[in-house]
């Protein structure tokens, strides 16, 4: 650091218990008295150096006191500084560092000791050291600006404040690789054969690189005032957001308890007020904090990193801060939720009030942002896109992101039991139909709650579960929700129908796939003759597709065969209104085309049945005809 010594006599100051005392062989004549210290020390090298001084004593020596003794009004940095000071007055040698030098600037404005009473006085002496020392090094700068908090007033009334704020801020938005050593003093040197010049002498060694962010660590040593100030110089100075929101980020970790939960207790924190070493904040301070950097962070999307903003959310959740703070975080995690993980969205329920394990209430506001935000940026919608385009479509990559973490965090918070039908049905519904590709995740996350409540009333199984588009599950889901007993009947009757309509167009396109390779193979044989590898690989493909298609008829046959035991037991249930309560079931479920399909299978058996019955006596009755001729 940096330094300066003033003056030339040896040091003539003893101390003795609460008071100092100058052994210079004179008796002292006045008694300076600085908060609970006692200067015993001589008129004249005092009235000499400061105008406050020469008036307090002429004013005592007016009421005739033999001894004079004299309180002056509260000087800046204590009975400390003006030890200092009495010794520059006595021309003691006194060494000027970044540590004391905005004390003895303060001081020495504040007992107006000026050129006026004397040349190359402490005021101007301390300015000088600043300007050209201090303000010129990034760790001076630093030091000098740490030491304001205690006499702020001073320091602003004289720029002081200002002035150091302006250094580091224009040091930290500057490339430090472009001006090295000695300006940076960061981190050691490394190997010899450097260019480096200090002086016009070279140094013999080369500086080490740093990153953008070098400037962390020492910024949050400042207090929350000070730092407060020194970002917004830094962005009016034209700083790059992500560097000041990494900036916000390192400080908040450093003061917030909540937000090193999952460090270790060599990386915990010492307190908010650096000043004050060995005090832990309080919850009160850590509340103040939170909120301050909640307003200070930049409000661009991705700058900050999405689980940071999920800690500042569950310790403003602790902390109780105002609703202001906590819907700013809930929309800054909105805006790139699909950034997130089911990790953070599971935030503890920390009110009393409520009965549910995780705040449900608190992802449903947070996705409600996502939506409005998605609508805002031009959000696909299924009415602007074609069925064939919705899943690979890149628009709507972070909606199905978004829409697959909200499956997977009603599958987490469904075992609670605490959890009512409305809040869980109104979370799932919320995620809007076309995000969803497969309903795999939802049809897994309603099974979960239904198997947790087994109270839940008919009616309200059946309301939770036309959620479920059947025809969106896949061939392993239907499988599970075919046998499924908590599921309401309508719903496994649906998916059963669905799963064999699917089948069925499977095999109709295995059939078209079948034909279309037939058709292309004799093109193939034509062209270019019967080849003994090409007849290897269309007999290869013939088995692979039989296979394929007879499996495909034992699952018909099979969901057939359920369907049909299904209808038996349906009706067996409503033995009164037998046929009444299928036609129901099959208008309701699409079983209408079913029967249809059906009868018109049936149909065409007896309608060629009839027709062969007919063309047997008509061929009877012209042979009868002919033998008769």
């Amino acid at each position: 650091m940096a330094c300066m010594k003033l003056g030339s006599k040896s040091d003539a100051f003893q101390k003795q218990g609460q008071a100092w005392f100058c052994t210079t062989g004179l008796p002292s004549d006045i008694v300076v008295e600085v908060e609970e210290i006692s200067f015993h020390l001589h008129k004249f090298p005092l009235l000499s150096r400061s105008g406050v001084m020469e008036r307090l004593i002429a004013e005592a020596t007016e009421e005739g006191d033999k001894k004079c003794v004299i309180s002056p009004p509260k000087i800046p940095g204590g009975a400390k500084t003006f030890e200092l000071v009495a010794k520059f007055c006595y021309g003691v040698k006194l060494e000027l560092t970044a540590s004391n030098v905005v004390y003895l600037r303060c001081a020495a404005e504040h007992l107006e000791m000026t050129e006026e009473y004397g040349e190359g006085n402490l005021s101007t002496q301390t300015e000088t050291f600043l300007n050209q020392v201090v303000l010129r090094n990034w760790k001076d700068s630093l030091k000098a600006l740490q030491t304001c908090d205690d006499i702020l007033p001073h320091a602003e009334e004289l720029h002081v404040t200002k002035r150091c704020l302006e250094s580091l801020a224009t040091k930290a938005c500057t490339d430090p690789n472009l001006f090295g050593w000695p300006m940076m003093e960061r981190g050691p040197m490394q190997s010899p054969g450097g260019s480096v010049m200090w002086n016009g002498i070279s140094t013999g060694a080369r500086p080490k690189h740093s990153n953008s962010d070098w400037w962390y660590e020492d910024v949050s040593t400042l207090s929350l005032p000070l730092y407060k100030r020194l970002i917004s110089i830094m962005e009016s100075h034209g700083n790059r957001q992500e560097l000041l929101a990494g900036s916000l980020a390192y400080y908040a970790k450093k003061y917030l308890h909540g937000l090193n939960r999952r460090q270790g207790a060599n990386e915990t924190t010492s307190c908010l007020m650096p000043m004050a070493s060995g005090a832990s904040p309080s919850e009160k301070e850590q509340k103040v904090l939170l909120e301050e950097i909640d307003q200070l962070l930049p409000v661009q999307k991705g700058l900050v990193p999405t689980k940071f903003l999920f800690g500042l959310l569950r310790t403003a959740l602790i902390l109780k801060s105002n609703p202001s703070c906590l819907a700013n975080l809930e929309k800054r995690i909105g805006m790139q939720l699909e950034q997130a993980t089911l990790e953070d969205l599971l935030l503890p329920n920390f009110s009393y009030s409520t009965e549910t394990l995780y705040n449900v209430d608190c992802v449903q506001r947070i996705l409600e942002h996502f939506l409005a935000m998605d609508q805002i940026t031009g959000g696909s919608s299924p009415c602007s896109i074609e069925d064939g385009q919705l899943i690979g479509s890149p628009s709507l990559t972070p909606i199905t992101t978004v829409a697959k973490l909200i499956d997977g965090y009603l599958a987490e918070v469904a075992p609670d039991v605490n959890l009512k039908l409305p809040k869980f049905q109104a979370l799932a519904a919320a995620v809007p139909e076309y995000a969803r590709p497969l309903d795999d995740g939802l049809y897994r996350a309603i099974d979960i709650y239904l198997k947790s409540h087994p109270w839940l009333a008919e009616s309200d199984r059946e309301q939770l579960c036309r959620l479920i588009d059947c025809q969106k599950l896949s061939l392993e889901a239907c499988t599970h929700a075919a046998q499924n007993e908590r599921l309401p009947l309508r719903i496994i009757v649906q998916v059963l129908f669905f799963e064999q309509l699917q089948l069925r167009t499977s095999i109709a396109g295995c059939f078209l796939v079948s034909d279309n390779l037939d058709g292309s193979r004799q093109l193939r044989s034509g062209f270019a003759g019967s080849t003994d590898g090409g007849w290897a690989t269309a007999v290869r493909e013939n088995q692979v597709l039989k296979v394929g298609m007879d499996n495909m008829r034992t699952r018909v046959f099979e969901l057939e065969k359920e369907c049909s035991s299904m209808r038996h037991e349906i009706e067996k249930l409503g033995r009164t209104k037998v046929s009444s309560t299928w036609g129901n079931v099959s208008k309701k479920f699409g079983f209408k085309m079913k029967s249809q399909m059906c009868s018109a299978q049936e149909g065409s058996v007896s309608k060629q049945n009839n027709g062969s019955a007919k063309f047997e006596k008509a061929k009877d009755r012209h042979g009868k005809h002919k033998k008769n001729s």
